[in-house]
Order: structure tokens, then C-alpha cells, then sequence
């Protein structure tokens, strides 16, 4: 039982701190206890060993440690790769010699199935960047996918780096040093860039990685429940002699406390019959699948929201700016719509397009494919009153004199919202 509980309190524990660590800075976790203890972990730590570490090594230790975090972090690497991929393959090699024999010919036929779909779904994530990548030639094209919401985007904005307007809905990845379309975030677990033309890619590797550990988990129990039940007497009769010989409580803290001992115990026999080849890495399964699940329903929230990663940080920002009273609405003029003209159609994709040269530069707003288009102009005051002179950028598109205080982004429309199942479509067609 001992082995069983330091087992699971040590998976449980590198679980919660590689989540903290990957997931703790996303917007959705803004001012929750875990954005508070990735703080923790990657801010306040690291400047308190730093400032040791000055005093006993004049910073010699944590400026090799600096550049390390950096190269992980900051840097296109195989590192996070090779290591997700190894304990994939090493699980499996592990667990499925252990229990092949225990298995029925469907559950073989499922693990056939489902064992090298991680695989393949990273593969087309690392490399299905066609569409994500904006470069000269198809820029013109990449202009034409979303419309400038005014909120969020705002046409006539250059890259410096790739020196042309940036796309709606793009931004310029450090990591990958390019422009990405509808970018997402840069992953390290694909070693890539997710946007346009690989997000369903990504999505595929999530769901397929979370189906995986839970049907390993499975898997480990119903084969070794079987050899299991000659123990289960021995331990239900330690329990019950124990609950007798002390008294029962029906507070909630008893409660769990009995259910814990009790799930030690059972995780205490399925060791006993089924080793660390079976059981352990079954139950390493089990204590990891809710990782993969809790990031595939972050990523479908964001598909229900119609926005990004990127651009759920650009929300926040603007929710916490509302909370101030300083944001104010405006409603875009009709001369600025564009709701009558004809829209853009969808250039073959047998068409290269040619290179953005800079005497045949495209219009800074040409015509998109997108079905909606934005009516509102969001604007912060500085000193929380409404405004008295627009910038240039908004002054064009915005009617005068109708700015109104708001203090939700629910009274704020995003033009990329198309409703969850176009959402969903318009993620997984492109």
C-alpha cells in the first residue's frame, strides 16, 4: 500500500506541476490559483534562486539554467518531441506484452487502432503548416480569409520582420520566425505553430491522445480484475475490521479519508497481481488522460467562442479594461461597411499566387470570403471619459459622438463567431 500511494502521489504531483507550468499562463486561468501558482513556479522561484545563487556563484548556476529555459521555451527543439513520443512508446512496449494475453481479439483490434494515431496526428501537425505560414506568396491570398474586426485587428499594420501588412487574425511567431494565419499559440509538444491548416490536426492529436490513456486505464482493469479478486477479501476484511474498531464519523473529511485509504488499497492489490509492467503504467494512464481531456475542452470552448488562443489573451485585456470603466463602444459608420459589396471568391488552389512586390502591393483591406463583418469600434481612455478625439485608424470607420461606456464583452459582437458547428467546420476544413 505504501508503494501504491508514493506511486500515485508522484505522478499526481509531476502531473499538476507540467500542467501549472504549460497551461498555468493561458487567459483562462487569469487570476485563478493556477495562474497564481504558475507565477509561482516560473517567476517568483526563479528570482529568488537567481538572487542566491548571486550571492554564492556570482550567478553562474542560474545563467547556464537561463539559457536552457530559453533554448526549451524560446527556441525550435526536438526535446518536448522525443520525450512525449518515448513515454508513449515506452508505455506501450511496457504495458502491452504484460496484458496481451489477458485481452479479447476487440480489444487487440482496438489497440491496433487507436496506438498509432498520437503519431500521426504530431506528424501532420509538425508539418502541415502550408496554410498556417504566410510568406510573399501566398500573402495575397491570406489576406482575403478574414475581415479586420476593428477591436481586435486593424488594418494597415506592417510586420516588421516579414515587411508586409499583417493579415487579420495572424501573428508573428518568434519561434518560428514568420507570420502565422488564425494563429493559435506555438506548441511545443508539436514543435510548431498552430493555425490555419494544422489547428484540426492538433485537435485530432489531443482527442486521440486523451482516448488513448483512458482506453489504457481500461484496459489494465478489466485484465487484471480477474486476478485481482482472490485479494480482495484479504483487504475488505483489514478495512472492516479496522472501521469497527473505530468509530464512524459521516462528516465529509472522514469520508474521504476512508475512500482514499480504500483506493490505496485496491491500487495496493492491482500492484500486487499486475506489477509495474500492468498495473503501474495503467495507472500512470489513468492519472494522465485528464491533462490531454482538460486542454481538448479548452480548445472546444475556444471553437464555441469563435477565437483563439491569441486572441482570448486580446479579450482578456479588454474584460479587464471594461472592469475599469475606461473602454467605450462605438458603432462603424455606413460608408465604411462593406455588407453590399461583392465578396472575394476563393482562388483555385491549382493558382500560385505570385509575390507581394511592393509597387503592386495589395489594397490594405481588400475584399474577404468571410460571411460577417463587424459594426463595432472598441477605444480605452486613459483618463476613463469618453473620448473627445479619435485616432486616425478609428476616426475613419467610427460615427462621431456615439461612444458609449461598456463593462462586458457580452455587449461587444466578434465577428469570428459563426455559431459553434460553423465554427467547428470552418476549424476542420481549413
Amino acid at each position: 500500500m505504501t508503494l501504491a500511494r508514493n506511486i500515485i502521489i508522484f505522478t499526481v504531483t509531476v502531473s499538476l506541476v507540467t500542467f501549472i507550468a504549460f497551461f498555468g499562463r493561458l487567459p483562462a486561468f487569469r487570476n485563478t490559483p493556477i495562474g497564481w501558482l504558475h507565477s509561482l513556479l516560473v517567476v517568483h522561484i526563479p528570482s529568488t534562486l537567481r538572487k542566491v545563487d548571486i550571492k554564492l556563484t556570482n550567478g553562474r548556476i542560474t545563467n547556464g539554467g537561463s539559457r536552457l529555459g530559453h533554448h526549451l521555451m524560446y527556441e525550435k527543439h526536438l526535446a518536448v518531441v522525443v520525450f512525449f513520443l518515448g513515454l508513449v512508446t515506452a508505455c506501450a512496449t511496457l504495458f502491452l506484452p504484460a496484458v496481451w494475453y489477458l485481452l479479447e481479439w476487440h480489444h487487440k483490434l482496438l489497440v491496433f487502432t487507436l496506438l498509432p494515431q498520437p503519431y500521426l496526428f504530431l506528424y501532420l501537425s509538425a508539418t502541415r503548416n502550408n496554410e498556417a505560414y504566410i510568406n510573399t506568396f501566398n500573402h495575397a491570398e491570406q489576406m482575403r480569409h478574414y475581415p479586420y474586426d476593428r477591436i481586435l485587428y486593424y488594418p494597415g499594420n506592417a510586420c516588421t520582420t516579414c515587411k508586409f501588412l499583417k493579415p487579420a487574425r495572424s501573428k508573428h511567431c518568434s519561434i518560428c520566425k514568420t507570420c502565422v494565419s488564425r494563429a493559435d499559440h506555438h506548441c511545443i509538444w508539436v514543435n510548431n505553430c498552430l493555425g490555419r491548416g494544422n489547428y484540426k490536426w492538433f485537435l485530432a492529436l489531443l482527442l486521440s491522445t486523451t482516448v488513448l490513456l483512458a482506453y489504457g486505464a481500461y484496459l489494465a482493469y478489466i485484465a487484471l480484475s480477474p486476478l485481482a479478486l482472490n485479494h480482495y477479501t484479504k483487504y475488505e476484511r483489514f478495512y472492516r475490521s479496522r472501521s469497527q474498531a473505530t468509530p464512524t464519523s459521516s462528516t465529509w473529511p472522514s469520508y474521504l479519508a476512508v475512500k482514499c485509504r480504500r483506493f490505496f488499497a485496491y491500487t495496493a492489490v492491482y500492484l500486487d497481481v499486475g506489477g509495474l509492467r500492468a498495473a503501474g503504467v495503467g495507472l500512470l494512464a489513468l492519472l494522465t488522460w485528464p491533462l490531454p481531456c482538460a486542454l481538448l475542452a479548452y480548445h472546444i470552448y475556444l471553437l464555441w467562442a469563435g477565437m483563439t488562443t491569441n486572441e482570448s489573451g486580446k479579450w482578456s485585456d479588454w474584460q479587464d479594461d471594461m472592469a475599469h470603466g475606461v473602454v467605450f463602444l462605438g458603432r462603424r459608420s455606413q460608408h465604411s461597411m462593406r455588407a453590399n459589396q461583392p465578396r472575394a471568391r476563393r482562388p483555385s488552389a491549382s493558382i500560385r499566387p505570385a509575390p507581394s512586390l511592393p509597387d503592386t502591393a495589395p489594397p490594405e483591406e481588400p475584399l474577404t470570403t468571410w460571411p460577417l463583418e463587424s459594426r463595432h469600434v472598441l477605444i480605452r481612455t486613459a483618463s476613463g471619459q469618453p473620448p473627445q478625439t479619435l485616432p486616425r485608424c478609428i476616426k475613419a470607420v467610427a460615427e462621431e459622438d456615439v461612444f458609449e461606456r461598456v463593462w462586458s464583452l457580452a455587449a461587444v459582437e466578434n465577428v469570428y463567431d459563426l455559431g459553434f458547428w460553423d465554427n467547428v467546420r470552418e476549424a476542420l476544413l481549413h
